[in-house]
């Protein structure tokens, strides 16, 4: 090797995929995605997220949060917020003033969500009108199998779950589209119009009952099903909260199987590799927390969504158990926050720009700052807190890269950063790139989520 090269291999930065060379990390990455092929099956809508978590919580010896309780070092509590946001910790063996670890991602997906009156006949079908929730690419979402999870409120005050599409043998449903023989027109429409809001309708049935001098004899046939079997009326919709969402299972891509496919990796993804790395964490120094929170996809608004306080007040509430200052706790606080970004795709290679995208397969990926064009939006990290966190990373042999997502001016997008900067709690995005992002059928590569999950479980046992 001469001088040169050795000096361009101590000089110069090259990122690496991760899995090229490591058979054991790709095995372990490999073995790790069958634990989140089941979660993203079992949980896609946040409630169901939420009772997959509290399940697993309490199976590995978690106790729910109380306020009026102290808590000793290893301790390991949980709280589920509103039944859609989850928070659990582990206490460590320093004082909760010398700060907090915090990992937090989100739950929510984009998704169809039912309209408040949602149910109505036409042409001898009946259909439910849909309002899209979060940033889809609407035609995305036609001529596919469709599930309908949620929750309806009675009139009685009862509520009852609503979970189909899923199960072998289950019907499922879906938004038609127009043959190519007639679809001129709409092919003329720019492609963001091709499906537009109002035609998001979804069909769910086209038997009538034997009654002519009922007026709409499939959508009364239709209610009587779901009264049969959920005991719901028609006006049961307006206090229901029902989503929309694809029905295939996540399943392995490509003949090597290095990548998982599926509906619901952002941010899921990023959620199970913090869930995992906190129920894993033994008797850390600083006390961990990891978030799953709500409604990330329109704004990080709501009860349930970062911009509120739930989460801060969690930490405010532990605080005060130990008779620790949570202003200090704040101060001292480190926060990655754990969201996906774009993985380069070179189909659409002049989205990116190439030296700073970031890859599938070159393991978790960091952004010092998000945000849009002039960073808007974003919250940027200190050089000192990417040094930090990069140095543990590469302490511990974790692959990472670093990156930002796609072309300056193209668009760009945000996380929960800045809503935990806004606390004045030290913050760094990180995550996994993803392909199809936001889209029915999302893609990401085994070796990233495992480096997530790794970066995770080193974060919360670091004591530095």
């Amino acid at each position: 090797m001469s001088e040169l090269t050795e000096k361009a291999k101590e000089l110069m930065y090259e990122p690496a995929y991760a899995g090229d060379k490591d058979a054991a990390a790709r095995q372990a990455a490999s073995e790790f995605s069958e634990g989140y092929k089941t979660f993203l099956d079992e949980g896609k809508t946040e409630r169901e997220v939420a009772d997959y978590c509290e399940k697993e919580l309490v199976k590995a010896g978690y106790q729910k949060f109380d306020d009026r309780k102290t808590y000793a070092p290893g301790d390991k509590v949980y709280l589920i917020h509103q039944g859609k946001a989850v928070l659990c910790a582990t206490i460590g063996s320093r004082s909760l003033e010398d700060g907090f670890r915090l990992v937090i991602a989100h739950s929510d997906c984009p998704r169809l969500d039912l309209r408040p009156n949602p149910l109505y006949e036409a042409g001898h079908f009946s259909y439910l009108k849909t309002h899209y929730y979060g940033g889809i690419r609407k035609y995305q979402w036609v001529t596919l199998p469709l599930a309908i999870h949620g929750v309806f409120t009675r009139a009685d005050g009862s509520s009852v779950t609503v979970r189909i599409g899923e199960e072998p043998g289950d019907p499922v449903f879906c938004i038609t589209d127009l043959l190519p023989h007639l679809g001129q027109e709409q092919g003329e429409r720019p492609l963001k119009d091709g499906i537009k809001g109002e035609e998001l309708n979804v069909l769910i049935g086209s038997e009538a009952v034997a009654d002519d001098q009922i007026k709409e004899k499939v959508k009364l046939n239709t209610m009587l099903l779901l009264n049969e079997k959920y005991g719901i009326t028609e006006k049961d919709f307006v206090r229901a909260e029902i989503e929309v969402v694809p029905a295939h299972k996540a399943q392995d891509v490509g003949f090597d199987r290095s990548m998982v496919g599926g509906y619901g990796h952002d941010d899921r993804v990023d959620g199970y590799a913090g869930l995992r790395a906190e129920i894993e964490c033994k008797n850390p120094a600083y006390t961990t927390v990891c978030v799953l929170a709500d409604k990330e996809e329109i704004g990080s608004e709501g009860v349930t969504g970062m911009n509120s306080m739930f989460t801060f007040h969690f930490l405010q509430q532990l605080c005060a158990c130990q008779k620790a200052d949570s202003i200090r706790a704040f101060q001292n606080s480190v926060c990655l926050s754990a969201d996906v970004t774009a993985a380069y795709d070179p189909t659409w290679a002049s989205a990116f720009e190439p030296q700073n995208g970031t890859y599938a397969g070159r393991g978790v990926a960091i952004f010092k700052y998000t945000g849009s064009r002039g960073k808007s939006g974003a919250s940027d990290a200190s050089a000192e807190l990417v040094g930090r966190v990069t140095r543990m990373m590469d302490e511990a042999g974790i692959s990472w890269q670093i990156g930002e997502m796609g072309r300056i001016d193209l668009g760009g997008g945000g996380t929960v950063a800045k809503y935990v900067a806004h606390q004045g709690i030290e913050v760094l995005d990180i995550g996994v790139p993803v392909l199809s992002m936001h889209s029915p059928f999302e893609v990401i590569h085994k070796m990233d989520l495992y480096m997530a999950y790794r970066t995770f479980c080193t974060f919360f046992a670091d004591g530095q």
